[in-house]
């Protein structure tokens, strides 16, 4: 039911007494009084509500992308920032409860970005060879959130080589020196390299990967003159409450470096009837009372939609929500509904063939997992470690923020690199303790921290294996996770 103030609703009961279809009461410089729709008519009351929370559902995840990419790569006081565009950024670290920008973000793997700006020309990644025991992706992402590409050891192997990332605006064959191109759709995007760490002692052998991963324009590749820089940008600073009311300003921002593809058309021209259009200013505060409050009722149900679609995805399996949820453009088929919860759950996840995130925030009854009133236990059987050719994790955050925890030994996962120091049972299981203290001396090697509250567990299977037991197909594999159990 809509709860609205006497004066709202007074003018809307007089807006609507014209025609129970026409809103017709907005300001002259209204963004919604000015956009018409093909036909020349304004839309209705109900038509705004259903059109702000179809914008609002389809770009959510544009809008946490682009939230991402202003605080790594344009804003230098952000706090997060990397470096500036078309620049490698390497962290020679995993990442912590310090790192904020990103939500559940990996702590295995330490990451190296790429800002891409693809406006003037293809930028060309080079990889050096990695050693066939050691597992590395470096995942292409436009700025829909679509997975576009991988280099990899899954998907090129672990052999030298370089590669070219061109923008929707390039024409050309593939070049000399160059195995593939990849094709983005939007003339700015993120690359992020994700490589295998075997324990604290191995970062110096990371570092010298992270070394060999290089970047550069596809003319200093090929040695010719480089063509003229694009032109400077205005970026306006983004802040958390822009993902509310302010939406629309920043959608309309990002779509123009998002030229429509044949199958978004219409949906642009449908956002187009409340004045959302590709680099066209949006002014909330300029709208009238009653298309502020229909706004704010498309924005509600929307951001319900995507929290209720993230929490429903998949399957449930021993407590653990199992299905696939990021992917490229032909995996999701126009579900902008399931893009924005893949988004809300872990924006930059891996495609399913890529890495399976099971994710748990109750426990095996069904119950809210909550580290301020129980202990936990994870227990894999001998025979059922995750089924994987690369590694898995399981790592622990707050079920409130998504982010990881401060703890008091730093430790913000257990992985399978890790197994040999951790105790295993006399028939070869293997028992996690999850609690916010201490389980004792005697099995803190095997202690995940939890949080005082809500918990979200995340386990991250790369590389999954396609052969029986798998966990894929997601929520329908041979493979299952174990349950989650209150520690007696």
């Amino acid at each position: 039911m809509r709860v609205c103030t006497t004066r709202i609703l007074k003018a809307a009961i007089l807006c609507a007494a014209a025609t129970t279809l026409i809103a017709g009461c907005g300001k002259k410089d209204d963004a919604i009084s000015k956009a018409e729709n093909k036909d020349g008519a304004k839309p209705s009351m109900m038509a705004i509500k259903d059109t702000v929370k179809e914008a609002y559902i389809y770009g959510f995840p544009m809008l946490m992308n682009y939230a991402v990419m202003h605080a790594y790569f344009i804003d230098k006081n952000s706090g997060q920032y990397k470096a500036p565009f078309n620049t490698i950024y390497n962290e020679a670290r995993v990442f912590t409860y310090k790192d904020t920008a990103i939500v559940t973000p990996n702590s295995d793997t330490p990451y190296s970005f790429v800002g891409l700006d693809l406006r003037a020309e293809p930028i060309v990644l080079c990889v050096p060879e990695v050693e066939k025991n050691r597992y590395y992706d470096v995942q292409l992402v436009d700025m829909y959130t679509f997975n576009y590409g991988y280099i990899g050891s899954r998907a090129t192997g672990n052999d030298a080589g370089c590669f070219a990332i061109a923008g929707p605006d390039w024409k050309g064959d593939n070049p000399a020196g160059i195995k593939k191109v990849f094709r983005s759709e939007t003339q700015f995007g993120l690359v992020g390299f994700r490589t295998q760490l075997f324990g604290p002692s191995d970062m110096p052998n990371v570092e010298k990967i992270q070394a060999g991963y290089k970047v550069q324009p596809l003319s200093k590749f090929l040695n010719q003159p480089a063509p003229p820089a694009p032109p400077a940008i205005d970026w306006p600073p983004f802040k958390k409450d822009d993902m509310k009311t302010p939406f629309a300003k920043y959608l309309s921002f990002v779509l123009q470096f998002c030229p429509p593809v044949e199958a978004e058309k219409a949906l642009r021209a449908k956002l187009a009837t409340i004045g959302i259009e590709a680099g066209k200013p949006f002014d909330f505060d300029k709208l009238s009372d009653v298309h502020k409050a229909e706004f704010a009722l498309g924005i509600k149900e929307g951001y319900d939609a995507i929290e209720r679609k993230r929490n429903n995805f998949g399957k449930v399996v021993n407590g653990w929500l199992i299905g696939s949820i990021l992917g490229d453009r032909a995996f999701f088929k126009g579900d902008w509904l399931l893009r924005a919860a893949g988004a809300l759950a872990g924006i930059y996840g891996n495609s399913a063939e890529e890495a399976v995130y099971p994710l748990a925030k109750h426990d095996a009854n069904g119950e809210l997992l909550d580290g301020s009133k129980h202990k936990y236990t994870l227990t894999f059987p001998p025979e059922g470690f995750p089924p994987v050719n690369a590694f898995w994790s399981v790592t622990m955050y707050d079920g409130k923020t998504q982010l990881l925890i401060e703890n008091p030994i730093n430790r913000y996962l257990i992985n399978s690199p890790m197994l040999p120091d951790l105790k295993k049972g006399p028939d070869g299981s293997l028992t996690l303790y999850i609690q916010k203290d201490s389980p004792g001396p005697e099995r803190e090697s095997n202690w995940l921290p939890a949080p005082d509250g809500p918990i979200y567990l995340v386990m991250r299977l790369y590389w999954p294996k396609t052969e029986a037991p798998s966990v894929l197909p997601p929520g329908e594999g041979s493979w299952k996770p174990p349950a989650i159990a209150v520690a007696k």
